[in-house]
């Protein structure tokens, strides 16, 4: 039996390894948009299921922003802790929103230039957005509160001349997701293991430190920036939910691929969904396989075998990164990927976790130039040694010449 089953691993292995040859060709075959900063790109839209509650006619022929309509917006801005900015400004930060980043389901997010010289993102909410007044709300009122250094900071919104606009923190290197599927920069494996504590560290102030804790429901590859250092951040709270529920039946909404099939299949949410769609952004780190190419596939082939996570590692890391670290990751991932939530590990497990992996490196470069100073040490001291036996040498047959009668 377990013949067969190793027959069937490698014979599936080396058709997944000719899939993996055309999988970046095609990807650039999909039909995709830009999202988020940078040239980041979203391969599909945020799913929200039809189970949600339809909108009477009434509700329908209200204004698209009726909410901003009854806040006093001077009285939300101070409460929540940021700017409020007129719609002169932004236009001319951005110059008459000609400084396009990209584009998202959201909206167009422009590059802007503020009287400071502070450099910004602006993301202006498209009158055909698929996420809308509610998700602008709960963008603006999490973020007003959520203040971490693996979060995407929120410094500003505009509610003017009919516009609905969000100022964030500009993040150079744009999304994850840009960075491992495009050609234009290489991630270290360095790099990606950082990226995954700093991940972790978000969530972890989500779940573990916001009051009430957050589920971000919507976590995946290209909702991750980086700044200028590569430091990863959370970003996009439009889907969040604080895990103080109402009772009522909100909908299914993610990102099809990093979907909990448990959330999918009950449409309970709870913070293991998170865990879940965690997962499998670790995988997308160590194999550079999207969701949609078929990931879910090589991860359960690979799991066949206590080394498989090393047939599908990203081949930009081959013969560049210590295959003992890449499997201790792949160890962490698949917990986060249990059929059973309740068996999946918290956040604050999946954080210790990672962070051990990095702790054990640093601990051995520690190590290692005080094993090399000491060997170094060792080998002078008996090179000392050895001139001192030689000069001894020279004086002692000296000193039997001299004693020889002439």
């Amino acid at each position: 039996m377990f013949r067969e089953t190793k027959e069937w691993w490698y014979k599936n292995r080396a058709h997944l390894s000719r899939c993996a040859n055309e999988r970046r060709s095609s990807l650039t075959t999909l039909p995709i948009r830009t999202n988020g900063l940078g040239t980041s790109t979203d391969f599909s839209a945020s799913i929200t299921s039809s189970i949600t509650t339809s909108r009477t006619e009434n509700q329908q022929k209200n204004s698209h922003f009726s909410w901003w309509n009854h806040q006093n917006k001077d009285q939300f801005a101070s409460a929540s802790g940021i700017l409020k900015y007129s719609y002169k400004d932004i236009q001319k930060a951005t110059q008459n929103f000609t400084t396009v980043l990209g584009h998202g389901s959201f909206g167009v997010v422009y590059k802007a230039t503020m009287p400071t010289g502070d450099v910004v993102a602006a993301k202006v909410l498209a009158s055909n957005s698929k996420q809308g007044e509610k998700e602008f709300q709960t963008e603006v009122l999490l973020l007003g509160r959520l203040h971490h250094r693996n979060l995407v900071n929120l410094l500003g919104y505009c509610v003017d001349k009919g516009q609905r606009i969000l100022v964030y923190e500009f993040m150079s290197n744009g999304s994850l997701e840009n960075l491992l599927y495009g050609e234009e920069q290489d991630l270290s494996w360095d790099d990606r293991l950082q990226i995954a504590i700093d991940i972790s560290h978000g969530i972890e102030y989500l779940h573990e430190g916001a009051v009430p804790p957050v589920i971000h429901r919507d976590l995946k590859s290209g909702n991750i920036l980086l700044d200028h250092e590569m430091r990863a951040k959370v970003a996009d709270f439009g889907l969040s939910k604080e895990e103080v529920f109402d009772g009522r039946n909100s909908g299914l909404k993610g990102t099809y691929g990093y979907m909990d099939p448990a959330y999918i299949s009950s449409n309970n949410l709870t913070m293991k969904s998170d865990i879940y769609s965690f997962g499998i952004i670790i995988f997308e780190l160590i194999t550079a396989i999207h969701p949609h190419q078929n990931l879910m596939e090589y991860i359960n082939l690979a799991a066949m075998d206590h080394d498989g996570v090393d047939e599908i590692l990203d081949k930009k890391l081959v013969g560049k990164c210590n295959l003992e670290e890449v499997r201790q990751l792949a160890r962490v991932a698949h917990k986060c990927l249990h059929k059973s939530p309740k068996k999946r590990p918290t956040i604050g497990e999946v954080s210790q976790g990672i962070s051990r992996i990095k702790h054990r490196r640093l601990m051995k470069e520690n190590t290692m130039p005080f094993a090399a100073r000491s060997i170094s040490n060792l080998s002078r001291a008996l090179s000392r040694i050895e001139d001192q036996q030689v000069e001894l040498s020279k004086i002692t047959s000296m000193n039997q010449r001299a004693a020889v009668p002439a």
